[in-house]
């Protein structure tokens, strides 16, 4: 949700297929050859990233590589390269998509809520931890800071922007309602973005008590982390889940 910070789901499978020889007087081999998995060409970019992503919820980013990927897609190890130079620019790829998935959440939270501006805060903010929850390890490669000169990838540079102007339309809607103690603008963005991303980290890290998330909900406790922020009351049993 800063600047820099804020940056077709297709299942890749393989399969194989025993491919009968042609029996000669010489030879009686019956060949099993690997299928290459299909795919259409225009989605073979997404195809990767989603190959990608799914190595990272499984196996960590030490085990992120364009061979990899490109094993877990079902196509040839040069393929990628039609897309990506390298790993940095896969890295990049995955993390513009997991900005695009957070800033479509947050825009329709806000949008869903655009007449009531203390919801509108509360839901945009949530919907930041949904995406966290949801999909986690894209929500951590996204948000890890691994990507190495963010400004070569513009599409990158695009959505990080996009996400901060979205956050910074939210925090001035929600102070000039009252919502939120007047100040600088993006001071305030850095502040409710600290409280919620340290908040989703707690959570994704197992750091919060299982004797705590036995008498609260994450939800709940959500709520009264932005109650530390905000200048008026927010009840927990008026802002169940939607």
């Amino acid at each position: 949700m800063l600047q820099n910070l804020y940056s077709v789901k297709m299942r890749a499978s393989t399969d194989t297929t025993t491919i009968i020889g042609v029996v000669s007087p010489h030879s009686r081999k019956t060949e099993t050859m690997p299928e290459k998995m299909p795919y259409h060409h225009g989605d073979l970019k997404n195809a990767l990233i989603e190959a990608g992503i799914e190595i990272l919820s499984k196996e960590g980013l030490g085990a992120l590589s364009l061979r990899s990927v490109a094993r877990k897609a079902g196509v040839s190890h040069a393929a990628p390269y039609a897309h990506f130079t390298d790993k940095q620019a896969l890295i990049a790829a995955i993390s513009t998509e997991g900005y695009r998935k957070l800033d479509e959440r947050v825009a329709q939270a806000a949008a869903r809520h655009a007449d009531d501006p203390l919801r509108k805060f509360v839901e945009s903010s949530w919907a930041y931890v949904a995406f966290a929850l949801d999909e986690p390890a894209h929500f951590k490669i996204t948000l890890s800071g691994v990507l190495e000169k963010e400004r070569d990838y513009p599409a990158f540079v695009e959505i990080a922007q996009k996400n901060y102007r979205s956050l910074l339309e939210i925090i001035t809607s929600t102070q000039a309602a009252g919502i939120l103690d007047p100040g600088p603008p993006d001071l305030m963005a850095v502040s409710v973005w600290g409280l919620i991303h340290g908040f989703t980290t707690l959570i994704l890290e197992g750091q919060v008590s299982h004797a705590l998330l036995e008498r609260y909900s994450i939800r709940e406790m959500f709520i009264f982390a932005l109650n530390q922020m905000v200048v008026v009351n927010l009840d927990p049993a008026l802002f169940s889940l939607e």
